[in-house]
């Protein structure tokens, strides 16, 4: 028995656990963070970090991403349905997550990200009715709307979902490997 033999039946371990653990470490991550701002950062006000370009700020945004509907004349109704949003949405990845994580993939740790960054995000606007959003940034002459460490995730996650998508699979890569080997016989 070679060694690749011996290697390749060793079973995996299941990646869900530390893809679990990960969403979980997400989200004290943005706890952590909300709290320090919250307790040193002046409520409107910021620091300056990278002159014109990266402030620490203390902004509550009482709506969705980019601060959509937060000038809603219904904000006790935006936040029901942004609950009811988060918590679908959480639900759906963390049954993704289940699913598709028994291996370290880029779409297992995007799903553990979003995972974190949903319910941590989602917890603001349960419990304070409000997400904290700290980070400002701008670039030249365009200024991003305030975010935070759940914000970021979502994002980073999203990014490493579209990425797996758009990598080749192994299968195809196989399939026009053996399609471009010479000297093979098709049809006999």
């Amino acid at each position: 028995m070679s060694d690749t033999t011996h290697i390749e039946a060793i079973p995996r371990r299941d990646a869900r656990p530390w893809l679990l653990l990960i969403s979980l470490l997400v989200i004290v991550l943005d706890r952590i963070t909300k709290n320090v701002v919250a307790k040193h950062v002046v409520m409107g006000t910021g620091i300056v970090v990278i002159p014109r370009v990266f402030r620490i700020t203390h902004v509550l945004n009482t709506g969705a991403a980019f601060s959509m509907f937060a000038d809603s004349t219904s904000p006790a109704v935006v936040r029901i349905a942004l609950v009811a949003f988060s918590l679908i949405a959480a639900t759906g990845v963390l049954a993704m997550l289940w699913r598709f994580g028994k291996a370290w993939t880029l779409s297992s740790v995007g799903f553990a990200l979003v995972l974190g960054g949903a319910i941590g995000n989602l917890y603001d606007r349960a419990v304070y009715h409000y997400v904290v959003d700290f980070l400002e940034v701008h670039i030249v002459h365009y200024h991003f709307p305030d975010f935070n460490v759940a914000d970021s995730c979502i994002c980073i996650g999203a990014s490493l979902l579209v990425l797996d998508m758009l990598r080749p699979s192994v299968a195809s890569q196989q399939v026009s490997e053996s399609a471009s080997q010479p000297g093979e016989i098709r049809g006999a």
